[in-house]
């Protein structure tokens, strides 16, 4: 860890309400290998970088945060590994539609489609005239339809768990509606289902994410009022914090859902709307048998800085909330 002061430069963004902070210079020297092995020394060795980033006094539980890199494919215009405050995210779409806006501001790319390494595959986005984006995420798909769980307080909650570059509960029946005004009682609920998923037994016994993967995400809809758009979501994040957006990995989870259950066709426009008012475009395509979402957006720059950690400041790598 290093005991010299060291200075992060970051632009900060926002997607439909979610701030992005991608560290674009002062980040530590990874290994030439896959990106999933980079966040992985990145976890074990760096991980101060991240608290210094996002946790308060710099950041906040709503901040994701990424690292840009240097693409192990030579086909991509970057390689990215994205974080939150309670640790790494395979995949963000939101943090990408925020990543492309970011390099687009550093004059690295322009119009068109470009390539993007994760550390769960690579994703592609095109940058429109407009300046509006459309990420190519990684393959989604459902793992399990239908899932009953016991949440103390509520009784039964049913719904599906899904892969969007993250793994989702789905749930089919809200029994709180997803608006502005309820935020607070939406974070309880959704927080009783994360809980519920892993004290119940559920987790334990085979009903999770591929690998054993814990379902971290828990996603919540109901009808939107705005003339055209199919739904209003709430996703709670594994910090306790909400997503202002309506998600992007959460689209492509529920996109995949949809394809499943024979509701949405390739090429069909589903709009998804955040409980902030900010709406994201899905769709999907089949290709070789896997569900491949696309979801469209748009970013705006809100900062851009020094982070700066002395080595005399007590809480030079973040504090906890």
């Amino acid at each position: 860890m290093p005991s010299q002061t060291r200075r992060l430069h970051v632009i900060d963004s926002h997607t439909g309400g979610e701030p992005t902070r991608v560290i674009v210079a002062g980040g530590p020297e990874l290994p030439a290998v896959s990106m999933a092995e980079r966040l992985e020394c990145l976890r074990r060795n760096h991980d101060y970088l991240r608290r210094a980033a996002i946790h308060e006094p710099r950041g906040s539980e709503i901040i994701v945060g990424a690292l840009l890199c240097e693409p192990v494919d030579p086909t991509c215009a970057a390689g990215v590994i994205y974080f939150n405050n309670v640790g790494y995210l395979g995949m963000c779409v939101h943090g990408t539609i925020g990543l492309v806006v970011t390099l687009a501001h550093l004059g690295k790319i322009g119009v068109g489609e470009h390539r993007f390494e994760t550390p769960v595959g690579v994703g592609s986005a095109i940058l429109h005239e407009n300046g509006e984006v459309t990420v190519g995420n990684v393959a989604s798909y459902r793992s399990a339809s239908d899932i009953q769980v016991a949440v103390p307080g509520y009784g039964i909650v049913r719904g599906d768990i899904a892969w969007g570059g993250n793994w989702f509960f789905l749930v089919k029946e809200p029994v709180v509606v997803p608006s502005l005004e309820k935020v607070e009682e939406l974070t309880t609920f959704a927080w009783a289902i994360r809980q519920a998923l892993k004290e119940s037994g559920i987790q334990g016994n085979g009903v999770k994410g591929v690998h054993g993967k814990e379902v971290d995400h828990v996603e919540l809809f109901g009808p939107s009022p705005v003339k055209g758009v199919h739904s209003r979501t709430f996703v709670l994040c594994p910090g306790k914090a909400y997503d202002r957006s309506p998600c992007g990995t959460g689209t492509s989870a529920k996109l995949a859902c949809l394809y499943e259950d024979g509701k949405l066709k390739p090429g069909e426009v589903w709009r998804q709307e955040s409980i902030v008012g900010s709406v994201f475009e899905g769709s999907v395509s089949i290709e070789n048998g896997k569900i491949l979402p696309r979801v469209k957006g748009s970013a705006y720059i809100t900062a851009e800085a020094d982070l700066i950690l002395d080595p005399e400041d007590p809480f030079r790598h973040g504090m906890s909330t």
